[in-house]
């Protein structure tokens, strides 16, 4: 049974069941996220304590979980349905409840995309204090332009211009690598984090540095136009125009970056991208609004807040010898005797058979013919003579199985216990069991005597993940995890909720239900 498709109602690209916005053209979708048939709804159809449990209806959901929230077409900027489904509805109902998570956490399950004031808000923000730097630095350096006489020539000295120019172009280009970084790897500026915004790529992770320069380049292309018109006039000493020259560019700089940065307002998708977004294929969130997808595994969403659900152990038990059940006990009772067959009672019948025909002609006439009537006849058993009988050994009891290829188990030998299967789940949702060596990083490669090691390969755009990050080592029940020296280093929350980093080349015993955190991505250990 194949997966049903679906369509982008704008490109008619297939998109995957579930998708919040197609990948190929960025235009939202309604969120039809399938629900599994066990997600009932426990609080419906409840049963009182002794009685049965009423059948829940369809689609509901189990009280502690996260439902997913319908998005309305009449509700504009990513707004979510007041009643998600399987959760309260109607008049008693609280205004957005959800079952398990209440009103926010139901809102957080959605992705709202950043409004144009906060994205002009968030730029304005970010580069007040390059721009200020270059005001001050260039206005002291122009000022500090001497002007002499030589020889019927006007000498200008501008060592101040290129000595305080030079520190404010350092100062911003510094100031600007370091925010190009932290953006590529976290979707974050100072601006982004204080007006609760976050920029993604196209799948809902950290941008990288190439989409970032390019959205800084078009935003920017202005001041670099007026930056290298203040060079030409520094080259050609155009000092005398250098007001005309250099005003009206910083205008029109600025008026093209707000443009640039508000443009999302006039965007067709539903205000997903600008201008600049467009060209570097990123997207920008709304996080106090919905949920941040860098952390929540991208536009699909997280797999699932639920502890891994594995399942159960089969346990195979072999019988013992002298063992036996007590149904097989009862089903290999002797059964029981058939009642004796007495001697003289099929007589009169043998008789019967060889009376000659003329006997048999000269009886007299029968009687008229009544409908016989069988009787079941009952005898009783002649009482029993008990023989006294040797006593014979004691044996045990025989076996169904038992034959000559069958192995016998020495009575007191007891069944080994199952081995545990230990099995991990990234938080993109991908489900793998440990071999007895794992390394996990984003390219992991083993080092010598790790030749078969199994290697984990995890997708990391934001590069928060060494090469080889971690070494997982099975240990009956747990796993040894050795942090490999790694750059943004590793940490365990064990299951009663503490977080504890990892000393890098130390192994530290983690047992199942505990969550490891690696650079920006975690998985969760799992016991089957």
């Amino acid at each position: 049974m194949t997966a049903p498709t679906e369509q982008c109602p704008r490109c008619h690209q297939v998109v995957r069941a579930g998708a919040t916005f197609c990948t190929a053209c960025g235009v939202p979708l309604p969120n039809r996220a399938a629900r599994s048939v066990r997600n009932q709804d426990l609080g419906a159809g409840a049963a009182l304590p002794g009685q049965p449990a009423a059948p829940a209806p369809h689609g509901a959901g189990i009280p502690g979980t996260i439902p997913v929230v319908e998005t309305l077409p009449g509700f504009a900027g990513g707004a979510v349905s007041p009643s998600p489904r399987g959760g309260a509805s109607g008049p008693g109902a609280p205004h957005g409840a959800a079952l398990g998570g209440g009103t926010r956490m139901a809102v957080n399950l959605q992705l709202v995309p950043a409004t144009a004031g906060k994205r002009l808000g968030a730029a304005v923000l970010d580069w007040l204090f390059p721009l200020a730097v270059l005001a001050v630095t260039f206005s002291i350096g122009f000022a500090g332009i001497t002007r002499t006489r030589s020889g019927g020539f006007i000498v200008y000295d501008t060592g101040s211009v290129v000595l305080f120019g030079g520190i404010g172009v350092g100062v911003t280009i510094i100031y600007a690598a370091v925010l190009l970084g932290l953006e590529a790897r976290t979707g974050k500026t100072l601006g982004n984090i204080l007006l609760g915004i976050r920029s993604a790529d196209a799948d809902g992770y950290a941008p990288g540095a190439g989409a970032v320069f390019l959205r800084g380049l078009i935003t920017g292309a202005g001041v670099i136009l007026a930056l290298i018109a203040s060079v030409l006039v520094l080259i050609f000493q155009w000092f005398g125009v250098a007001l005309f020259i250099l005003g009206p560019l910083l205008l029109v700089a600025a008026i093209w970056a707000i443009l640039v940065v508000v443009s999302s307002r006039w965007d067709k998708e539903g205000g997903l991208r600008g201008w600049h977004d467009s060209a570097a294929k990123t997207l920008v969130f709304d996080v106090k609004a919905g949920r941040d997808p860098i952390t929540s595994g991208g536009i699909q969403g997280p797999y699932s807040f639920a502890p891994m659900d594995l399942p159960p152990v089969q346990q195979v038990l072999s019988p013992v010898a002298g063992f036996r059940p007590a149904a097989n006990a009862a089903s290999s009772a002797p059964a029981p005797a058939s009642p004796p067959v007495v001697p003289g009672a099929a007589a009169p019948a043998a008789a019967s058979a060889g009376i000659p025909t003329s006997a048999a002609a000269s009886a007299p006439a029968p009687a008229p013919a009544v409908p016989p009537t069988f009787v079941t006849p009952t005898f009783s058993a002649p009482p029993a003579v008990v023989v006294p009988a040797a006593a014979a050994p004691a044996q045990p009891p025989s076996h169904p199985d038992d034959d000559v290829e069958r192995t016998h188990i020495r009575p007191g030998t007891a069944v080994p216990a199952p081995v545990a299967v230990l099995r991990v789940r990234l938080d993109d949702g991908r489900d793998f069991q440990l071999d007895r060596s794992v390394l996990v990083g984003r390219n992991p490669v083993g080092q010598a005597g790790e030749q078969h090691a199994q290697l984990l390969a995890v997708d990391d755009p934001g590069r928060s993940i060494s090469k080889t990050h971690l070494h997982l080592l099975s240990d009956g029940a747990g796993i040894w995890v050795t942090d490999r020296n790694s750059t943004n280093g590793s940490a365990v929350t064990t299951p009663d909720g503490r977080r504890d980093a990892l000393a890098p080349g130390v192994p530290t015993f983690v047992t199942p239900g505990s969550t490891i955190h690696f650079g920006d991505r975690t998985f969760y250990l799992g016991q089957a």
